[in-house]
């Protein structure tokens, strides 16, 4: 047995739950509850022994798999040689990564800051939009999430607003293009995303005290449930965030570097071309797991942030090891073509899941990109009324069986699971954790399956 297989192999679980009791403080979701022993490649083993592919990718961050060698062996080197600086200092693979980022980036992201964390990441880029626009009111989507900082979960209305005091001074909010549950519809049904987002501006304009700096937004909504703005709807806000001379912050904490089928997923649709955000977010996906994030942003930005004295200084900005692992991350994608994997497999990712919704009734609505797709359970199809009991039931028996998808632990996602495997998936890993997940959904009550013409309501 190798040395990392065997590390926690002893591990008394029961001493250690109760030490988790009475020493650990409880931060918003249930913890699971057996300990995770070793995580290799996209499978995660419990102290029991059993074991499940890892379909969240860890914190939905794990992007090439756990235990990557390469991205073993880039910590192991640096740990022992160029860990961390005083944080003026530079090193090789702060230059590095900033230099490969811009690279990839489209021209108008052209300058980095390496920071640690998605929260903080957006409170850099919140806090940087308010200096270069001389402005203070952030406006975010109704399902947002972008962190638990002050300005980043001010601007975030998923959850986590309520119960801690005044939030910060100044955000506004539009409302989510959730095109399965808008009440926005054209005669035929379809989703009438061009008046939702008008109307929500037209609101908007009547709320604000006349101090816009900017719009933070996710091209795909990942923990409001998986929701893909339709077609030309970033084109249509940057219209909106140019005519009142504010700025656009796309966070892509979780569909950057790949992981939606694209390398940045603001860059897909053809409706969308030519938009760049003024400010770009990325973490999870880039560091491969390690705490790491960055702030892009513009020429324009950056020279007049190095000027007037722009502050966002910390004690692990710009450090070396997480700024190496990511200059490996990027290599590894880049090198392997993963963004192109991404792109195939999800397809057959999207393939599968739709089979599922045509046998199951309890499937709504299948939806995502790439390597990053939501399956929203419900009761009726046609009441689209959400079911997040059955949820649970099918996900604890997913986990039973070895597929870890998550259906959040909170009430607020409502019953839609997050898939996102790792880009190193292979075909034959595609095709066990799918038939995993319809064995849960075949041995779970109450999840419809259905006959020849059954629309799944009941």
């Amino acid at each position: 047995m190798t040395e990392a297989a065997s590390l926690y192999s002893d591990v008394d679980e029961q001493e250690l739950q109760r030490n988790a009791e009475a020493s650990l403080l409880h931060y918003g979701t249930s913890f699971y509850p057996e300990m995770i022993v070793r995580a290799s490649g996209q499978t995660i083993t419990t102290s029991s022994g059993h074991q499940m592919l890892d379909w969240t990718s860890g914190q939905m961050s794990c992007l090439i798999g756990h235990g990557n060698q390469e991205i073993v062996e880039t910590i192991r080197k640096h740990a022992a040689s160029l860990d961390h600086l005083f944080s003026g200092m530079l090193s090789p693979p702060v230059v590095s990564l900033a230099a490969r980022l811009a690279s990839l980036t489209p021209p108008g992201l052209d300058k980095a800051l390496l920071l640690s964390t998605g929260g903080e990441a957006n409170e850099a880029a919140i806090r940087l939009a308010k200096f270069f626009t001389g402005n203070f009111e952030i406006v975010g989507l109704a399902s947002s999430w972008h962190g638990m900082t002050g300005a980043s979960i001010g601007a975030q209305y998923h959850a986590g607003r309520a119960g801690y005091g005044p939030n910060t001074v100044g955000n506004l909010v539009l409302p989510t293009p959730n095109a399965y549950r808008s009440i926005f519809r054209h005669a035929d049904g379809s989703h009438d995303w061009r008046t939702e987002l008008d109307y929500g501006w037209d609101l908007l304009d009547r709320q604000s005290c006349g101090s816009l700096a900017a719009v933070i937004m996710e091209p795909i909504l990942s923990s409001g449930g998986m929701l893909v703005p339709p077609p030309g709807y970033l084109k249509a806000m940057r219209e909106h965030c140019d005519k009142r001379d504010m700025l656009l912050i796309i966070d892509e904490a979780q569909t950057g570097i790949g992981r939606a089928g694209d390398m940045f997923a603001f860059q897909h649709f053809a409706e969308d071309e030519g938009v760049v955000p003024d400010i770009l977010t990325l973490s999870k996906t880039l560091g491969n797991g390690l705490p790491l994030s960055a702030v892009v942003t513009s020429d324009r930005i950056a020279a007049f942030a190095k000027k007037e004295g722009f502050l966002f200084y910390t004690t692990h900005v710009n450090d070396p090891l997480p700024a190496a692992v990511g200059d490996k991350v990027l290599e590894v994608i880049v090198r392997d073509n993963l963004v192109e994997r991404s792109r195939t497999l999800g397809e057959k990712l999207q393939q599968g899941l739709l089979r599922l919704q045509s046998r199951y009734g309890c499937i709504g609505d299948v939806r995502g990109r790439g390597l990053m797709a939501g399956v929203e359970i419900v009761s009726d199809r046609g009441t689209k009324t959400g079911a997040p009991q059955l949820g649970k039931a099918i996900g604890d028996k997913m986990t039973e069986l070895g597929v870890w998808a998550q259906l959040s632990t909170m009430a607020s996602f409502g019953g839609v699971f997050r898939i996102a495997p790792p880009l190193t998936t292979t075909d034959d890993e595609m095709e066990k954790g799918l038939a995993i997940i319809e064995e849960a959904f075949a041995s779970t009550p109450g999840t419809m399956l259905l006959g020849a013409g059954h629309d799944g309501s009941i």
